[in-house]
């Protein structure tokens, strides 16, 4: 784990991330998606990210990328900006080695230096003994909510999972005038 380096991701990551994303997506439960997306698509989303100022962040490891974690809007309306969706996916062969909670923590603490207040996980197939739960509770997030039954997948119905962790004073705080969230939103208002 030592020589693991965590870095922000590039447009020349894609390959590799659409690869570890395809197995999530075919082998797990942790995407509802039924159909990997295409690399053209998973570089459509990464733009979309990139575009907004979200952190995106990969782990590699002797040149080969083992996972990657990113966080994006929770909710497209204005009064959501300071609340992030965590994802994090880490290649089979690399579980169980750390590389989640590397990723993790990175990325909270890029989301904290950017100002966010919350980042929310949505943990499909959210059982207590996963390890997107464990890892989640391992950093600091609490139980927010369970969807039971909400998504189906493998000829079995999974429950969603909601986690949050509050960031930079959370909700005890006015917002920050000079955060990511409320400086883009000064943008798109034209002030």
């Amino acid at each position: 784990m030592s020589n693991i380096a965590i870095r922000a991701a590039t447009a020349a990551d894609l390959d590799r991330i659409t690869e570890i994303y395809a197995d999530a997506v075919v082998h797990g439960t942790a995407s509802y998606e039924l159909e990997p997306p295409s690399r053209a698509e998973m570089g459509n989303r990464f733009d979309n990210l990139a575009a907004g100022g979200f952190p995106y962040l990969v782990a590699e490891k002797d040149g080969s990328v083992l996972g990657y974690a990113y966080a994006g809007p929770f909710r497209p309306r204005p009064a959501y900006r300071f609340v992030i969706e965590d994802s994090v996916y880490v290649a089979p062969e690399a579980r169980g080695q750390g590389v989640g909670s590397l990723l993790m923590r990175a990325l909270i603490e890029t989301a904290r230096a950017a100002g966010f207040r919350q980042i929310i996980a949505v943990i499909g197939d959210g059982h207590a003994d996963s390890a997107s739960v464990r890892l989640h509770e391992k950093l600091g997030f609490r139980h927010s909510g369970r969807l039971e039954g909400s998504g189906y997948k493998h000829g079995r119905w999974l429950d969603t999972v909601f986690m949050q962790l509050p960031l930079n004073g959370g909700a005890a705080l006015p917002p920050d005038p000079d955060s990511l969230p409320e400086r883009r939103f000064r943008g798109l208002k034209g002030n």
